[in-house]
């Protein structure tokens, strides 16, 4: 479990140098940097699960996700999701599932002409880091477990639409999740997580939209 937990510790710092030198590059050669800002979403999250192939059932909760810009529309996210549901797969069993994952996103931008800071915002992200399973039976090599943690992997995006300057709301975000909890088959689960919500916008002075 250490082992898996550096290897996702360095993935996640990679993922953190490559931002950071492409901002640092652009600063260096004088470039125009683009849209700058800093996001926070609140969401609302329900998310289509299985414990093995079938069958499959839905889990709500939310998430909140941080994320920023730094060039030309690149720069990171890291969301952390809660969802449970009280009867997993008809099993009897309940599951609460908490994950957090972190990696770069890419945003591009759409104003709306003669709306000021109405628009658009589209983005693509690919997050790692970590899944947690509580109050729920995982049949692991050492026994029946009712918590275990995992590896995470998130690959999605959404839209935004701006409202304000310091407003957006978060019109719907989709992402596949993987995570990799015993089930005594294949070990893998893949969840389809769909989002909405409001977005706290913090652009810097002098950026657009």
């Amino acid at each position: 479990m250490m082992h898996l937990r550096s290897r996702y510790f360095l993935l996640l710092a990679a993922s953190l140098f490559v931002t950071t030198s492409l901002g640092a590059q652009a600063i260096a050669a004088g470039s125009t940097p683009g849209h700058q800002e800093v996001d926070l979403a609140v969401m609302y999250t329900a998310q289509h699960s299985n414990l093995v192939s079938n069958p499959t059932f839905w889990q709500q909760g939310g998430s909140i996700e941080l994320s920023t810009q730094t060039y030309r529309g690149f720069g990171v996210a890291a969301n952390i999701a809660g969802t449970n549901v009280g009867d997993a797969a008809n099993s009897g069993t309940g599951l609460t599932m908490i994950t957090t994952t972190f990696g770069p996103r890419y945003t591009w931008y759409r104003p709306f002409r003669s709306r000021g800071n109405r628009g658009l915002a589209i983005f693509g992200q690919g997050l790692i880091g970590e899944a947690h399973g509580l109050h729920s039976y995982f049949p692991a090599t050492a026994g029946v477990l009712t918590d275990y943690n995992t590896f995470a992997l998130q690959v999605g995006g959404g839209v935004d639409l701006g409202l304000s300057r310091h407003f957006s709301v978060r019109l719907f975000q989709a992402d596949w999740l993987r995570t990799q909890f015993p089930n005594s088959t294949t070990n893998v689960q893949n969840t389809f997580r769909v989002s909405a919500g409001l977005v706290f916008r913090f652009p810097q002075r002098g950026t657009g939209l």
